[in-house]
């Protein structure tokens, strides 16, 4: 089943409440679907910068993007994500991640856990969620039964197992990280083999269940370094139409792209980066007429 495009954007950065009220109008206004608030110390607290986004906005879901699972005793997220979620209307996609990042962790004063322990901590905290969402007896109760939509996200196999039994949206990064926070651009064959495997681990729910991309960059030139992508991101720039997180070329070039992945990799829910915002919106437009 071919699903219907979705468009996301990661907002990371606000200097005052007129500027994060500002962006988020903007990327409703552009048509964006989804506004999603990543999980990093140094940039805003999730559940309040959303609570605000949704007061400043009319339709637009708003997600985690995504929280560190082993940052959070899951009672208290479910606690706090159900209360979001009742207060603006069920809105709220609860993306959750196994985190990475060991610099955040020792910021944080948190052990950073083996790569095997943190997808195991991600596996109990969406099958708490999922229990706690479910159970009648528990207050607050979100907007909606069964909770908020779970938004998991990652690549390797164990961690597509824990998407494969809990979420309703898989989150492919585009990029595979490291234990310093790096991350390497994937291309479309790696994605789609990952894809293969998911589908295979979700069985009967193959086709229902959403996948989304992160698009790290735009490249209008398909030429040079993207402006705005991070130093941290490992950049071949002898081959970034391989890259399943980089659109190059005019919008309409773009749209046709992103067409061809929902057609062959079942990818129809897109999110870019902050910086990206304006950029995609002739994208969005074309895909949308």
């Amino acid at each position: 089943m071919v699903q219907d495009f979705r468009f996301g954007v990661a907002l990371g950065a606000a200097t005052s409440r007129a500027s994060w009220v500002e962006r988020c109008r903007r990327a409703e206004e552009l048509g964006f679907d989804v506004i999603g608030v990543p999980d990093h110390l140094g940039m805003l607290a999730p559940f309040p910068a959303m609570m605000l986004a949704a007061e400043a906005t009319e339709r637009v879901r708003l997600n985690t993007f995504v929280l560190n699972a082993p940052f959070y005793s899951p009672a208290l997220l479910a606690r706090d994500a159900a209360t979001v979620d009742l207060l603006t209307d069920g809105r709220v996609e609860l993306g959750l991640g196994a985190g990475y990042a060991a610099a955040e962790f020792e910021r944080a004063g948190i052990p950073f856990p083996t790569a095997r322990e943190r997808v195991d901590l991600l596996d109990a905290t969406a099958a708490a969620l999922r229990a706690a969402f479910a159970d009648e007896k528990q207050t607050p109760r979100p907007a909606r039964p069964g909770g908020p939509p779970l938004f998991i996200a990652g690549w390797g196999d164990r961690l597509l197992g824990v998407a494969a039994r809990h979420a309703d949206v898989v989150g492919l990064s585009g990029a595979r990280t490291d234990d310093a926070g790096r991350l390497r651009l994937t291309t479309e064959a790696e994605a789609a083999s990952r894809i293969a495997r998911l589908n295979g681990l979700l069985g009967e729910r193959a086709g229902t269940v959403e996948i989304n991309t992160v698009i790290q960059a735009l490249l209008p030139t398909g030429t040079g370094r993207p402006e705005g992508l991070t130093p941290r991101v490992t950049w071949d720039e002898d081959a970034p139409a391989d890259y399943i997180s980089v659109l190059v070329g005019s919008p309409g070039a773009m749209a046709d792209r992103l067409r061809e992945l929902r057609e062959r990799l079942g990818i129809g829910y897109v999110t870019v980066i902050d910086h990206n915002l304006e950029a995609m919106a002739p994208v969005i437009a074309l895909l949308r007429s």
